[in-house]
């Protein structure tokens, strides 16, 4: 059974994933800070696993830290590592843009020293379109020129060159970089699903706030692109399929001696604009959202969408839910816990 090692475990992305790697019959052992998550998420994650919960354990703490790396490397013997952790939001990056690179890139190279040290040399790495910068063509494919936009972005890039780097100078590392576009959903049972911290970056939990009644409306930025219907098209993927595909990531990482370093785009293949969105959200929940057409907002690209060739030839994975599920998966999550897991006892919808 191989044991795998999660950083940033209790996030969004990585919690989906830890579920999906117990479902394929692999232990995992999750690391997390919880300066970006909260420590319930393991409640809520034990609960879903049920009798398979066993396979997974949760420490506290941060992967800069050399002798807690040290420790758990030299008692689990990890077979692969899946690298999630890392701040990320675009706006912070820019005004924080240190403590974006101490923690991202700094804590990516205290990983590979604790990997290299203990010959774990198979890693995950959770990457991002952000890297391609602002594309002017879709649909992206991974041959596109790498220009990252932000800090945040810059992290992201800055660690793949080191990735492609270390396995160009030593074979015996094998690395999947798995550039994801616009993860959205929530785990079907509805008991797992985003909760970020102040007001979303992201489309659908703003969206999801505002059919609670939690916000007044949506703002839709720019209602003049050159689209069919005005608004910006991105590329939303389940988060389940993505954390699918990360399953996939790691059986190839473990079957393939030869892989060396090569990143790959998760996405969809298909590009949904804003208003589509709330369209299908509507009529797949029943809820309302209003929202107002406001003036783009800077730095923003008129429409990204994933070419996904290499992710079905390779992992042999492709997306299989749809807006449909990605509505309604997101809704029962909203309806279920409508203040995340700061929702108590008493507000929770059964």
């Amino acid at each position: 059974m191989p044991h795998v090692f999660v950083t940033g475990g209790l996030g969004y992305i990585a919690s989906h994933t830890t579920l999906v790697l117990l479902d394929h019959g692999h232990s995992v052992v999750m690391l997390d800070n919880l300066s970006n998550s909260f420590e319930r998420v393991y409640d809520h994650m034990k609960m879903i696993a049920g009798d398979k919960a066993d396979g997974m354990k949760f420490v506290k703490g941060d992967m800069r830290d050399a002798a807690l790396m040290d420790r758990l490397f030299a008692e689990e013997h990890f077979d692969a590592v899946i690298h999630f952790a890392g701040s990320k939001a675009v706006g912070e990056s820019v005004e924080r843009p240190l403590e974006y690179y101490a923690n991202n890139f700094c804590g990516a190279v205290a990983l590979l020293e604790a990997m290299r040290k203990h010959k774990c040399t198979n890693l995950v790495f959770s990457s991002s379109c952000t890297v391609y910068g602002m594309v002017e063509k879709t649909p992206i494919t991974e041959e596109f020129p790498l220009a990252a936009a932000s800090p945040y972005g810059r992290t992201k890039l800055f660690q793949e060159e080191m990735y492609r780097d270390v396995a160009a100078a030593d074979p015996s590392w094998r690395m999947l970089l798995l550039r994801y576009f616009n993860p959205v959903g929530a785990h079907p049972s509805g008991d797992l699903g985003e909760h970020p911290l102040g007001v979303p970056n992201n489309l659908m939990p703003y969206l999801h706030q505002v059919a609670l009644g939690q916000r007044e409306f949506l703002r839709v930025f720019g209602g003049d692109y050159p689209t069919p219907d005005g608004t910006a098209i991105r590329d939303y993927i389940h988060v389940m399929d993505l954390a699918e595909g990360h399953v996939a990531a790691v059986k190839l990482l473990l079957k393939d001696a030869q892989l060396g370093c090569k990143a790959v785009n998760l996405g969809t293949g298909r590009g949904t604009s804003v208003l589509e969105m709330i369209k299908a959200f509507e009529e797949n929940t029943g809820a309302k959202v209003p929202y107002k057409v406001v003036e783009r907002r800077a730095g923003d690209t008129v429409a990204v969408w994933a070419a996904t060739g290499l992710a079905e030839s390779l992992l042999g994975w492709r997306s299989k839910r749809g807006l449909a599920e990605m509505c309604r998966d997101q809704w029962a999550w909203a309806s279920k816990h409508p203040k995340g897991y700061s929702t108590d006892a008493k507000e929770e919808q059964q």
